[in-house]
């Protein structure tokens, strides 16, 4: 069974090609213009063993901002593609993961029910050419997209790069273990019949 997800999506402000395989191997190749953005992207694939494929020109000369929420919009709607009916996914994940002096939570239920917990926070305004305030604004699209239930919490940090690497990671780790197959799960993990 293949689950890979492909998406294009063209607007005035983006235009975003995508393509995600959830039975990968952490192959990433990235271009959103937007360089911290790719590396924070490459540690979500590597750590998730997801090959991913993501490319964005956008209006970068205004700011990030519609280029990174664009590319969780695109992303969140490539998980929900590859997944398909979700029959024998494990449906729940969670990663708590440190770097360095930082700690970091990432929890997700495949429940096709969208929302986003966010509790995290940076000293900075930007790292590199990401706005800092981006990476709620890339998850909760993600989130909403993809329709799933996503909860984030930073328990402690000093250095902002660390926070948000270690968040990144921990929704890579996390998403692998809940669209990870069980042979256990016949159907759907639900008690609905349906997620």
């Amino acid at each position: 069974m293949s689950r890979i997800g492909t998406v294009e999506r063209n607007t005035a402000e983006t235009k975003i090609r995508c393509s995600l395989s959830l039975d990968g191997s952490g192959k990433a190749e990235l271009d959103t213009g937007v360089a911290f953005f790719d590396h924070m992207l490459s540690g979500f694939a590597r750590h998730g063993f997801f090959d991913l494929t993501l490319h964005c020109d956008g209006d970068t000369e205004v700011d990030c901002h519609h280029t990174i929420e664009d590319c969780g919009i695109v992303l969140g709607t490539a998980i929900r593609e590859a997944l398909g009916d979700k029959k024998g996914i494990c449906r729940f994940g969670s990663s708590i993961l440190p770097m360095d002096e930082a700690l970091l939570l990432c929890a997700i239920d495949l429940s096709g029910r969208p929302y986003l917990v966010y509790d995290a926070s940076f000293t900075n305004a930007s790292i590199g050419q990401m706005d800092t305030q981006m990476a709620r604004e890339f998850f909760y699209a993600v989130s909403y997209s993809a329709g799933m239930n996503l909860h984030i919490k930073e328990f402690y940090g000093e250095n902002d790069h660390h926070i948000m690497e270690a968040m990144f990671k921990a929704f890579g780790k996390a998403l692998d273990q809940a669209v990870s197959m069980d042979p256990r799960i016949t159907d759907v993990l639900s008690t609905k019949g349906t997620l």
